[in-house]
């Protein structure tokens, strides 16, 4: 028999576990209006479901907080608007240090992530640098955790190819030591 205390707990787990996910289990994705997005200058709508997840990094700065990742964020997007020429953040989705998820292009938008791949894929990139450090057990999760939630809402095929981006064009990203970490994750294809 469990001790009120326990079944207290076990009720408050199961009720915060409901807050941070949907109907379809999925992950709380912080929005673009929450971490003070611009307005894309265009948009391609994304035919689902894609058929490859692209795992890349920032290479900037961790963040831990809604306040440090909106700095980090907005850097990005004008980095990738005003310096690239993108018409909005290149990448479907960013995870923090924290396992916090924010939406860059969304589901429904064609990502500037990976040339040849962006129709086909979603983007997800890890916030920092992993050329020489491992991201957070938070980060992996969040992201198999999207991963799945993709899977699930039918925006990425259930036989989908798990890449790192490196393997779409010569870079480091998304750096050696998350790389070598996705390598172990379910889908990931030597060749694309």
């Amino acid at each position: 028999m469990q001790s009120p205390h326990l079944r207290f707990v076990v009720l408050l787990l199961a009720l915060v576990v409901l807050c941070l996910s949907d109907a379809n289990g999925c992950p709380t994705i912080i929005s673009r209006s929450q971490w003070g997005a611009r307005a894309a200058t265009r948009s391609t709508t994304m035919r689902s479901p894609a058929t490859y997840a692209i795992i890349h990094h920032t290479v900037t700065p961790k963040c831990t907080t809604l306040s440090t990742c909106r700095t980090i964020l907005q850097s990005i997007q004008n980095d990738h608007i005003t310096t690239r020429g993108f018409a909005d953040i290149g990448y479907t989705f960013l995870v923090s240090s924290d396992g916090s998820i924010y939406e860059g292009r969304g589901w429904d938008k064609v990502g500037a992530h990976a040339e040849g791949f962006n129709s086909r894929s979603i983007g997800i990139s890890f916030i920092g640098n992993f050329q020489n450090e491992d991201p957070t057990q938070q980060q992996q999760n969040a992201a198999q955790s999207l991963i799945a939630c993709a899977v699930s809402r039918g925006k990425l095929r259930s036989a989908y190819n798990l890449l790192g981006h490196r393997q779409t064009k010569s870079t480091e990203c998304p750096g050696s030591k998350l790389y070598s970490i996705i390598m172990r994750w379910a889908n990931w294809k030597r060749n694309p």
